[in-house]
């Protein structure tokens, strides 16, 4: 069935949008030749898009032609304003951006374990009053926040976590309470990693994938058909729960100690370097665990001349965390065989291509499954990357919508 005149503009309009989202400003002629559209066509839905505060004239092509340039037309960035937040037991960053997601204002603010739970959501909210007035944001359209711990399917709320702090539940309401027109959605830390990954990272192209977070805690994110999974209660990926060799119990419903997490978190691997005699000092505000790991890499690396030899020592530290890591990796691989495992949190970055090609040596001896492990290419700002992106996404599909009539 031929759809309706309103329809078809709301769908020439939309994929205009997302064009001019994609490519940046274009010519109308341009429009016509990624569209398919006729020239009538993409004239009036130009003229449409800029009557709705949608589009602008951003230029002139520049093009050596007869008569003048034609007009490059774009989305208008300063149409919404949003904002990131990665939220972590230790403090608070934030970014504030436009429409097109680009970066306006970043701010963070420690917050000390002693600190009480009003005054660190004052902290935690002040932070982002500050960075949106500095991006000259009157308002926030959306506001998409990172954080550690369940969110529950049905509300979107974080869910009550032994060892999280009091004020990562009240954070969001105290967001929408001073930004009332705002809208806030809150998703798992890993899971927002994995998102900023496949989106700009190392699983980009990838459709199936899963994202072991190796950090503070242990953690994945599991991505199938271009769909992230979360699971009946939020939880899919709680792999620091899972029962793995060489822990002295099994972990509870409440305390991860004695599963995955009790070899390959960060505690486990900062007791691991003393024990191979692997000492570092940290850079700045990042995990012991990954510094140490960031300096095993570095005495084992041979292949920039730093050293004539590798250290044993270090090697012998990576090559027990690699095999550590790799049992969790194996119970992942062996239920979903996502084909490719990407290696992030601090240690997981820390590790680099070193780390990751020793998990992927033993997976193969492992498992007949082909699994190809990568290491996170964003660094440490995966998690504000895909609040970003979440925000960004929110806000274009509500404002490239068509209006409701």
């Amino acid at each position: 069935m031929p759809a309706s005149p309103s329809t078809a503009r709301a769908i020439n309009d939309r994929l205009a949008l997302h064009l001019l989202q994609q490519e940046g400003p274009l010519t109308a002629g341009q429009l016509k030749q990624l569209t398919g559209l006729s020239r009538p066509t993409v004239a009036d839905l130009v003229e449409r898009l800029t009557a709705s505060g949608l589009v602008e004239v951003a230029g002139e092509s520049g093009e050596q032609r007869r008569g003048p340039n034609a007009k490059l037309y774009g989305i208008v960035a300063g149409r919404a304003h949003l904002a990131a937040l990665d939220v972590r037991t230790e403090g608070v960053a934030v970014l504030v951006s436009d429409l097109l997601g680009r970066v306006l204002a970043e701010a963070s603010v420690p917050i000390r374990d002693d600190t009480g739970t009003g005054p660190a959501v004052e902290q935690a909210v002040g932070l982002v009053e500050r960075a949106a007035k500095e991006a000259g944001a009157d308002r926030l359209h959306s506001v998409g926040i990172g954080a550690p711990g369940l969110i529950d399917p049905a509300s979107g709320e974080l869910r009550d976590s032994t060892g999280l702090p009091e004020w990562h539940r009240r954070l969001v309401a105290a967001v929408q309470e001073k930004f009332p027109e705002a809208r806030i959605g809150v998703e798992n830390e890993t899971n927002l990693a994995a998102l900023a990954e496949q989106r700009d990272g190392a699983a980009r192209g990838r459709d199936t994938f899963v994202l072991l977070w190796l950090g503070l805690g242990i953690g994945a994110a599991v991505v199938l058909d271009g769909t992230l999974r979360r699971g009946v209660s939020g939880g899919a990926g709680e792999i620091g729960f899972l029962p793995v060799p060489g822990t002295p119990g099994l972990p509870s419903a409440t305390d991860c100690d004695g599963g995955f997490h009790s070899v390959a978190g960060a505690a486990a691997v900062t007791a691991l370097a003393a024990r191979h005699g692997v000492t570092a000092v940290p850079e700045g505000p990042e995990p012991h665990a990954a510094a140490l790991v960031r300096e095993a890499v570095r005495r084992a690396d041979t292949s920039r001349g730093r050293h004539p030899a590798p250290d044993p020592a270090a090697e012998r530290f990576l090559d027990e965390l690699a095999d550590r890591i790799a049992l969790g990796a194996a119970a992942v691989v062996s239920v979903l065989d996502p084909g490719c495992l990407v290696l992030a949190g601090e240690v997981g970055r820390a590790g680099a291509d070193t780390l990751a090609a020793r998990v992927q040596h033993r997976l193969t001896r492992m498992s007949p499954l082909a699994t190809e492990v990568r290491p996170s290419t964003l660094g440490g700002g995966a998690v504000l990357r895909g609040a970003l992106l979440t925000a960004r996404d929110r806000a274009q599909d509500e404002l490239f919508a068509p209006p409701e009539r």
